[in-house]
């Protein structure tokens, strides 16, 4: 048998960021990475390869590559079990492998709704990140006129948006009230509603499902709460992901109420020679601590890093502190993006806060080509001045913009130290220094601060 200092299961973001780190931390340390799929796919970029992508081939992560060059080595295989008590990982092949130290970073799988009649008809497809699949899938939808997504996540708005352009009729189904219900307010949602719109897909907000019509045992589209039906060539789940945690069950690892593994600030479990990272692992948030179920390739890596860091050693300036849930995308020439509390959760946690917002540009002078008009907005805590949230909307800049929106959140700075922050400004890259819309959002929140306390 076998025997790592260091065993991995996984080599998406989180397995990989884990043992990528990990190997550089402890280069001493032998790595194992155990993968199902030898090759593994970049998770975001998966509604691209209907699109932008000409396959799935181009979406593809040299993860094979990044291990032997940084002396990890890689087996193509499935782990079946854990045996806590041996330290050792038992494969469906029957080969066993020993470990010091184990991470699991596993994943998780599409929704299918057990209360969705039909939802495993031939012509019903999920958006799962394995790659035999998703060709299956596309050249299926190469065959196809006309397709109904169901969920207006991300991955439902991108994939609507890629299939759109590529002639094909779309229809986004979302029975909240609007796009991207869980991440945006409604003054952005709304506003990339309206971009998708433009670009050709038919958007039905509010609207429920009851089940997926059929004939001759095939999906044929879907029918509505109020009787009506959509017709379909095909019908894409995109309706969220449920944490894998098999693994972790079988092995009596604790699991927290919403279903991922539980895990401390260091990323271990209830076992402290065993990790788990990325979507099985669980999450709290930045602000609130509560638990969340947000599931990020972004968060992934950032606990890949954190687990990698502390696999022989705890350091208390090396931890996850919570997930901040900075979410972006982008239509065509425009950009979005979100970090931290949105206004509507920070009403539903009942916290005092004050709202901020400006328009802006995101060149200077305003007349230079390709000049998009950029929104900004910040949540901020009424009694301190803490920015808890913000988001963005203009131009592709806006994706880069909602990182250092995430910065300004995860390092706790307020609107005054905002204020007075040192920016760097270029007319081809940025609004001027004196219209800078993070600063002039600031600038708008501390007025209302003022007013409220009678300065």
């Amino acid at each position: 048998m076998k025997c790592f200092d260091v065993v991995v299961i996984g080599s998406s973001a989180g397995g990989l960021a884990t043992a990528l780190t990990g190997k550089s931390a402890y280069p001493e340390k032998s790595f194992l990475v155990v993968t199902k799929n030898e090759q593994t796919l970049v998770p975001c970029g998966i509604p691209y390869i209907f699109g932008s992508l000409p396959s799935s081939d181009k979406d593809i992560m040299p993860v094979k590559a990044k291990f032997d060059a940084a002396g990890i080595e890689m087996l193509v295989g499935q782990v079946s079990s854990i045996e806590r008590e041996n330290k050792v990982c038992c494969l469906s092949s029957g080969e066993k492998i020993g470990y010091d130290k184990l991470v699991i970073a596993t994943g998780s799988n599409p929704v299918v709704p057990k209360w969705l009649s039909g939802a495993t008809l031939p012509g019903v497809f999920t958006v799962p990140k394995d790659k035999n699949y998703l060709d299956a899938l596309d050249e299926y939808l190469q065959k196809c006129d006309k397709i109904v997504v169901l969920g207006a996540g991300f991955i439902g708005l991108e994939i609507s948006d890629e299939l759109c352009k590529k002639g094909k009729d779309v229809t986004l189904v979302e029975k909240l009230d609007t796009v991207l219900p869980l991440a945006f307010d409604e003054d952005i949602a709304n506003k990339v509603e309206e971009l998708l719109v433009s670009r050709g897909v038919k958007v039905a907000t509010g609207k429920t499902v009851k089940s997926i019509a059929k004939k001759d045992g095939k999906a044929t589209g879907v029918v509505m709460e109020d009787g009506s039906v959509l017709d379909a060539d095909a019908v894409i789940l995109s309706i969220g992901y449920r944490p894998d945690v098999t693994l972790a069950d079988s092995a009596k690892l604790g699991v927290n109420e919403l279903g991922f593994i539980s895990v401390d600030e260091y990323m271990r479990t209830s076992d402290k020679s065993i990790f788990a990272v990325g979507d099985c692992a669980a999450k709290h948030n930045f602000i609130t601590r509560k638990s969340i179920g947000t599931m990020l390739a972004s968060i992934a890596a950032s606990e890949g890093r954190t687990a990698g860091l502390n696999l022989f050693g705890l350091s208390s300036l090396k931890t996850f502190n919570g997930a901040i849930s900075i979410f972006s995308s982008a239509l065509g020439e425009y950009g979005f993006g979100v970090a931290g509390l949105t206004e509507k959760f920070a009403k539903e946690e009942e916290i005092d806060f004050v709202v901020g917002s400006f328009e802006g540009l995101d060149k200077h002078p305003g007349t230079l080509p390709d000049t998009k008009k950029q929104y900004v907005k910040l949540v901020v805590a009424r009694n301190s001045g803490l920015i808890l949230g913000g988001a963005v909307y203009g131009g592709i800049s806006s994706g880069e913009f909602t990182n250092v929106l995430g910065f300004i959140i995860q390092n706790k700075m307020t609107v005054y130290s905002l204020m007075i922050s040192q920016i760097g400004t270029h007319p081809l890259l940025t609004d001027s220094p004196i219209g800078y819309p993070l600063v002039k959002a600031a600038a708008t929140v501390i007025s209302k601060l003022k007013k409220k306390r009678g300065i």
